[in-house]
């Protein structure tokens, strides 16, 4: 008896006694249940490989997700050599865990460090970066955040994200601009993750406002600096979760420095920690020699 079975695809099953095609919702559902019989009879554990759609969830209603008790979607970049295998649903533990693999000559081999795969060729002189710690369910991992600041090439600005929410990079231009005194609106705006990993949560604010002002200012972030916080509407800078848990990853991988949100439960993990209440707290501390208000004004005389 097999202690594990994958059956691919779903869609390819049919029951004869049906008349609707295979992959149609009764099919699915049928053959599924009929699935999950066998394998809560015979104890044997059953991976169910379902189409997805261009968007990439999965196709048609969501019957094959009501029925089953784990949802994984192995997502990857196909100019990428490493793959995510992202859990959506789990009725056994926890989800939005995820798991990392690198694509080598023998197949998918497992990173167990992944924040090393993200930040391996990090350049620490290049203006504009910044490195914040991003968590997946519980799992902390550092990522470089490189933005770019220029003036638009035609009458409107362009702003374009990789890896992050674009609306979110709007927010914090936003913000940037009318409680920092940046002028952002007339430049063009870039922002990327290196490696291309995804970055969802409100924790690379800070990493994200800092990486745009540093691109902006052309200066370069102090090194070995974590930048972890939620930028709120107002310019300050909000508290969040699993603290200790990224600071014990950022002092893991040799980083000296970490600007949070004042407030914040101080671990000790061995890192030089600045409390910051408001945005431009944060930039002063992250950018050696801070951002001068006649720096800005000089900025905001000049004819983009």
């Amino acid at each position: 008896k097999p202690q594990v079975a994958v059956i691919d695809s779903i869609q390819t099953l049919y029951f004869a006694s049906l008349t609707s095609a295979p992959g149609s919702v009764a099919q699915v559902r049928e053959c599924t249940s009929a699935l999950m019989q066998v394998a809560k009879r015979e104890n044997i554990t059953l991976l169910i490989v379902g189409h997805v759609t261009k968007e990439g969830a999965i196709a048609g209603p969501r019957v094959l997700e009501h029925l089953v008790d784990t949802v994984l979607y192995f997502e990857g970049d196909r100019f990428a050599s490493h793959r995510l295998l992202r859990s959506v649903k789990n009725r056994f533990g926890a989800t939005h865990e995820i798991g990392i693999f690198e694509m080598v000559d023998k197949g998918l081999q497992e990173v167990l460090n992944p924040s090393e795969l993200f930040l391996g060729n990090r350049d620490e002189a290049g203006p504009g970066t910044a490195t914040v710690v991003a968590c997946e369910g519980t799992r902390p991992i550092l990522v470089e955040l490189q933005a770019l600041v220029a003036p638009a090439s035609y009458g409107s600005p362009r702003r374009s994200t990789t890896g992050i929410d674009y609306s979110r990079l709007q927010q914090i231009l936003a913000v940037l601009e009318k409680r920092v005194g940046i002028p952002l609106s007339k430049l063009d705006a870039y922002v990327a993750t290196a490696g291309g990993l995804g970055v969802e949560e409100p924790a690379a604010d800070l990493g994200i406002a800092v990486a745009v002002v540093a691109s902006f200012r052309d200066r370069v972030v102090h090194p070995r600096t974590v930048m972890i916080g939620e930028v709120g509407l107002g310019g300050q800078v909000r508290l969040v979760s699993q603290m200790e848990l990224r600071l014990k990853e950022a002092a893991k991988l040799g980083f000296q420095r970490a600007i949070i949100p004042k407030g914040q439960t101080l671990p000790d993990v061995g890192l030089e920690i600045v409390p910051v209440a408001r945005v431009l707290d944060a930039i002063i501390a992250a950018l050696p020699g801070g951002l001068r208000q006649n720096a800005i004004d000089e900025v905001m005389d000049e004819d983009f």
